[in-house]
This record gives C-alpha cells, structure tokens and sequence, in this order.
C-alpha cells in the first residue's frame, strides 16, 4: 500500500508538472541557453552515470525508464513526449533525416520546447533546472538510448547546415519579398494564407509515431517550439522536422536568401500580444455595430485575453486549442456591444450529444488521475462537437477586490454567462444564451426565454472567428450584470473548438479580467479645474506681494526710519 501510494503521488507529481509547463511556457524561453557557456566536457562514464540518475528522477515519467516515450504522463499530452530509441529528432541544425549535435540537444534541453510538455532546465532560467554540466549528463545517457550515435558514418557534425550571419535586418522590402517565396513555395497549402494553419480542410495527417498532427498555427510565436525569432524559422526551413510532414527546403528553395526572406515573412505575421488587463469600452454615437467588419472597431482598443486548459475539474484538459482571443468593446446610451476574436483553423458548426461523456465517469479515467487522454478518450475529428465561446461575469456588484470563482463562480458569487454556439448560428436560430452558474459542479442554468436579451452575429472568415455579442447596459433580469460608467466589472472566457473534440468541462478558460465603461469627463471638473488655477495664481501673486512688503519694512526699520 505504500509502494502505491508512491507511486501515486509521484506520478500526479510528475503529470501535473508536465501539464502546467505544457499550458504556460511560452516562447520567451527560446531566447535562452542557445549555447553553453563552457567547453562540452568529455564523455566518461562517471558522467554518463550521472545523467542516468539525473534521467529517472527528472525525465522518465514523460520519455519512460526506456527512453521509448511510454512514460506514465505521455498518454496524456500532445505532443506526445519524444521516443529516444527510434533516433528521430525533430530540432537540429543537421540535414533532413541526420541525428542531432551535441549542441542540439544542449538547446532543446536547457531551453525546452513551447507550447509542450518539455519543460525548459537550464537552471540560470528556473529554479529546479540543471547546471549545465547536469545537462550535458543527461544528454550522454539519452544518446545511449540510440545505437547509430556510435557508428562513425552517422556522424552529426559531417552534416551540419550552414545557416547565415550576414544576412539583412528585418525590413518591409525583405518581407514582401518573402511574401512571394511564401506563395511560391506554397506554403499557404498547410499553413494558410495568412499563416493560421487553416491551409487544408481536414487534419489527417500523422507523425511516424501514428499521432495526429495538427498544421501550426505560425501567427501564435508562443506555439513554435524551437524559437520564434528569424533564424529558427531558418533552421526549420533548412533542415526540415524529422517525423513530421514540414520538409526541408534546401532543395525546394535553393537560395539561401530567400529562405532567410521567407522567414521574415512568417516572423512579420506573428501576433504582438498586449500586456494590459482592462478592456477600456469606448463610447459611441448612434447604433452599436452589428457587423464584425464596422470601421467603428477599428476605433475601439483591443485586449488580449489568454486562456489555458480547464483543469480544475474532472475532466481535466490539457491540450486546449484555443489560447488566445482579442476582445473589443463599445457602447452607447442603452447598449453594449463586444467583438471577440479568436483563430480556428475548422468551421465546426455540428454538434453531436450522443458523443458527449459523462463528466463524473470520464473523471475515472487513469485511476490515480483525471487528466483526459486526447487520443483515445476525446473525439478529435470534423463535424462531431460545435465551436463555442461565452463570456463570465459576476451577478453582484463587487465590494473590495473579492472575486468569484474564475471558474463558473460558487454558490455565493454566482455568474452570468452569455454563451454563443456555433451549431444554432448555422440553423438560423438565436446562437446566444444567457446562463447563471454558482460552481463548475451543476450545469449552467439557461435563463427563461423571457430573460433572453443579448444577441449575437458571427462571421468565420480564413481560420479566424468574429463574434459580436451585444446587451442592454441595465435589464431587470435578477440573474444579469449590470454596466455602469466608471466601474470596472470583470470578464472571463470559456471557449471551445470541436474539431478538437471540445466540450462540457473539456475547453480553454481565462482568469478575470476587467471591462471599463470609461464616464465622460464632466465640464465642471474643467470649470473647477481652472478656477482652482486662478485661485492658486492670485494667492501666490498675493502671498509674493506681501512678502516683499514685509520685506521692505525691515529694511526700512533696520536704516532707521521708523524710530
């Protein structure tokens, strides 16, 4: 019983690492540890046994005591954690299909990969990383997990790709130019026309481990695993992803220029996120839009809101789809309106109830966990479950800085929920709801039909959804938020993407945010402003004058003249 008792702990230990580095890490690591800053030490076997140490304790719960992937996390990430003994690596500097440099996995190890399990260990960028002679450790014995290491034609080093240092800086010109290699070299076959991995209509491609693939979505930076800056996208041009579909373009683009042109374009589309946290609404003349394409959007300031898989309930979700969506607001006398925006390479507008799982039995899966499997126990595939996002906010009035539950609140802070559906949009019906919840633990409660106030309008358009969502300010419904000027009211996301077999408890979620109806200044601050000028100008001119007449009778009393 202790023994499985371990061993449980341990492994929840080991998953819930794995899963949170997999939803956080994002592509600020990759400008780290690119190079050690010491010589390579020599390989002896003191060192190797080190890093087969180092390997139990740190990394076999992913890659497995065998180094074949099979670790007891792997079945519950995506990407699967990489099986050393198949010597397929995706991140090199190698031609296509060679083995990895010393220095190669020196990188991948210090700096880890976003958007995945692999976290990053080099100890200068978290506190319970390696130093690097501990990596350089567990690199000699993980290269004895793979036999062609030790035949001497295979040799890394003889294949190395000869990537540029004296290529031209980011510019307008180098990226139109690589605008036209990106459509050239087709790449918007895979990738899309605009780089948000919606190029074909379905995702039935595989890695050589038998696992789907999903085309990546190259606006996201946080998403590309092996750095986001130009010259890794080089690097991936160049060599290609061993195990994937992405070929090398050596061949298919000669010219080391355009590549390097190329990469520019794609580092040209990448999202800049924004780092502030409240949604000021602007204020506006006249109807609100209805149409996601209105020049007034254009007008209104936009936010960020990232989200990450829901894991705080059975079933809890690891791989979420939807990361990020950019959310705009504005209002008038009577109405508000939001427009939010998020990238889906797949217009799911089906829904299918009998592939729904029951969330209490599904929470059984694993028997030490409830993490869900994303390729066994979840559909992932075309027309099963719809796309879906709904906004949060609290019912009452907040007093202080007490929030409800970012999860669908608690009993005594309840939410309101305006949900939008993908599925009912399609059929021409309403495709909005509004829903209270007081905890994740009882369905949402779907207001009656009389309470139904918000409207919606959706447009999907080139991987990218645009939903409008829109509501009177003030209502009489008990179960419904308020807005009023000068207030800062919090908002939190729920989002799902079907094709990624998401749904119920399954879907990305957002911590609180806030929504700033900002009040027009009134003309008497103005007013009171300038007379409080005025007042301050006079007094000083007036408190200057006295003091010199002061002044002047002392001078007057010294000499004499009043005795």
């Amino acid at each position: 019983m202790i023994f499985n008792t371990n061993i449980r702990n341990k492994f929840q230990f080991a998953l819930t690492t794995a899963i949170a580095i997999a939803l956080f890490t994002t592509g600020g690591l990759a400008l780290a540890a690119d190079k050690p800053s010491k010589p390579k030490p020599e390989t002896t076997t003191e060192l190797v046994e080190q890093g087969k140490t180092i390997y139990f304790r740190r990394c076999s719960f992913c890659h497995g005591l065998l180094g074949d992937g099979n670790g007891p996390a792997a079945d519950y990430l995506d990407p699967r954690p990489r099986d050393f003994t198949l010597g397929t690596f995706k991140f090199r500097t190698t031609q296509s299909g060679e083995l990895p440099t010393d220095e190669d996995l020196f990188r991948t190890v210090s700096r880890g990969l976003s958007g995945t399990g692999m976290q990053a260990f080099d100890s200068d960028l978290i506190k319970s990383g390696l130093s690097e002679q501990e990596r350089w450790a567990v690199i000699f014995y993980i290269k004895t997990f793979v036999p062609e290491f030790e035949d001497p034609e295979l040799d890394p080093y003889l294949s190395v790709v000869e990537l540029p240092s004296d290529m031209p800086p980011y510019s307008e010109e180098l990226v139109a130019k690589g605008k036209e290699v990106f459509k050239k070299a087709k790449c918007w076959e895979c990738h899309g026309e605009s780089g948000r991995g919606n190029g074909q209509e379905s995702f039935d491609r595989t890695d050589d481990w038998g696992f789907p693939i999903r085309i990546r979505n190259v606006t996201h930076p946080w998403k590309i695993k092996a750095g986001s800056e130009a010259i890794d996208i080089f690097t991936r041009f160049s060599t290609g992803i061993n195990g994937t579909p992405m070929p090398s373009f050596i061949e298919g683009i000669p010219e080391v220029s355009d590549r390097w042109a190329l990469a520019n374009f794609i580092k040209s589309l990448q999202h800049q996120l924004t780092s502030h946290r409240v949604l000021k609404a602007l204020r506006v003349e006249g109807p609100l839009p209805d149409d996601p394409g209105s020049e007034i959007w254009n007008q209104a300031e936009a936010m960020d809101i990232r989200l990450t898989g829901q894991v705080v309930a059975a079933p809890r979700w690891q791989n979420p789809s939807i990361e990020l969506v950019i959310t705009q607001a504005v209002y008038n006398d009577e109405e508000i309106a939001f427009l939010l925006q998020w990238d889906d390479p797949f217009k799911d507008v089906t829904h299918d109830e009998d592939a729904e799982f029951d969330p209490v039995e599904i929470g059984k899966v694993g028997a030490f966990n409830s993490y869900v499997n994303p390729n066994e126990t979840v559909t992932r595939q075309l027309k099963t479950f719809r796309d879906s996002i709904a906004m949060q906010f609290p019912v009452k009035p907040l007093t202080g800085t007490k929030r409800p539950h970012f999860f669908r609140g608690d009993s005594s802070n309840p939410v309101n929920l305006w949900i939008w559906k993908s599925d009912l949009a399609d059929q021409d019906q309403p495709a909005g709801e509004e829903a209270n919840a007081r905890g994740w633990k009882q369905p949402p409660r779907i207001q009656d039909e009389d309470q139904q106030e918000m409207v919606t309008n959706a447009l999907w358009d080139n991987g990218r959804w645009h939903v409008i969502m829109k509501r009177k300010l003030l209502t009489d419904g008990r179960g419904d938020v308020q807005f009023s000027k000068g207030q800062f009211i919090p908002l939190a996301l729920n989002a799902w993407d079907g094709s990624n077999g998401e749904h119920g408890r399954v879907m990305s979620l957002s911590s609180w945010y806030n929504v700033l109806l900002e009040a027009p200044t009134p003309v008497t601050v103005y007013i009171y402003t300038i007379l409080a000028i005025l007042i301050a100008g006079v007094l000083g001119i007036w408190a200057v004058k006295k003091a010199g007449e002061d002044d002047s009778a002392k001078d007057n009393d010294e000499d004499g003249v009043f005795t």
